[in-house]
């Protein structure tokens, strides 16, 4: 088999619903698929609404609530296509994403990976690969030059770069397996960034596809009631990739320099309308101390806990 669609979904019924259908509508005619969905133990009937579709969805339900990479990797494992398209349950494959993809890593044998470029939801396309981290990109955030100096999405030519975000990510499962797939120790944010980094320390190229769309509705970014806590495992997994690759020594040394720029706008905020100081505290306090707090790790086991009682 070719391609299998490897979608993951934690209470996002209803976008899940949507992701199917841009699948099957984008789907191209001659192309021999699978559809994976892994329901991260949701409690909002999203099981039931795969099972009640039918057309040979392959369901893997889950009791208990585990982390994005481990999901992702599971849904690899899984898999029997020579690719598998990660999706997150709120994204929207376009017309003419899948074959732009395979394409791109059917063309060039040494990549592993192939990003979509995203889009919001009223169609504008949105940073979606970026440089690796390193103390260089670091201090291109603190001087906010971080669009100009890190981002690389944007243009019209599939090019390599450092990751993509897997919101709409093609792997190569062979590629992926030799790497032991996505660290579990990422629960959600860097997971992505940590496997396009082990993939081209074994050798492989990550690309950047821009004529490959998909529409990211973000479901996770307009959730006001966790977004604290979310703050708290961005700056938690960004600090576990760079004490991972750059090392604990050099990784505490760039923590001012992450909170500089959230220290800054936070300042900002205090005269500017419309801008939150506090979320930007928020994130200078995390980015500064980042084992601080509990993030999405912590809701997810509290709620085994809460079904398992």
């Amino acid at each position: 088999m070719l391609l299998s669609y490897c979608v993951v979904n934690t209470n996002g019924r209803e976008f899940l619903l949507a992701c199917l259908a841009a699948i099957e509508r984008t789907a191209p005619p001659d192309l021999e698929y699978e559809v994976l969905v892994l329901d991260n133990a949701s409690d909002d009937g999203s099981a039931d609404a795969v099972r009640a579709l039918g057309g040979g969805i392959r369901l893997i339900a889950l009791d208990r609530r585990v982390g994005k990479a481990a999901n992702d990797s599971r849904l690899i494992e899984e898999a029997s296509g020579e690719f598998c398209l990660l999706l997150n349950e709120d994204s929207e494959l376009q017309p003419g994403a899948v074959p732009a993809l395979v394409g791109a890593l059917r063309t060039d044998r040494e990549a592993a990976v192939a990003g979509a470029q995203l889009l919001s939801p009223e169609g504008r396309p949105v940073p979606c690969a970026w440089r690796l981290p390193s103390a260089e990109t670091v201090l291109a955030g603190a001087l906010f030059l971080h669009r100009r100096l890190t981002v690389e999405s944007g243009g019209d030519a599939i090019r390599p770069v450092g990751w993509v975000q897997s919101s709409a990510m093609l792997v190569r499962r062979e590629a992926a397996l030799a790497v032991g797939g996505l660290d579990p120790e990422f629960f959600v944010y860097s997971d992505e960034t940590d496997f396009c980094k082990r993939l081209t320390d074994a050798g492989w190229r990550i690309l950047y596809v821009p004529s490959a769309r998909a529409v990211h509705h973000d479901q996770m970014a307009h959730d006001a009631a966790g977004a604290e806590r979310r703050i708290v495992e961005y700056h938690r997994g960004r600090d576990r990739y760079l004490r991972k690759h750059l090392g604990p020594a050099q990784a505490a040394l760039l923590r001012p320099l992450l909170a500089a720029p959230y220290l800054l706008r936070a300042v900002a905020a205090l005269v500017l309308p419309g801008h939150s100081a506090r979320r930007y505290w928020l994130h200078a306090r995390q980015a500064l101390l980042p084992g601080r707090g509990d993030g999405i790790r912590e809701a997810a086991e509290d709620h085994n806990r809460a079904i398992g009682s």
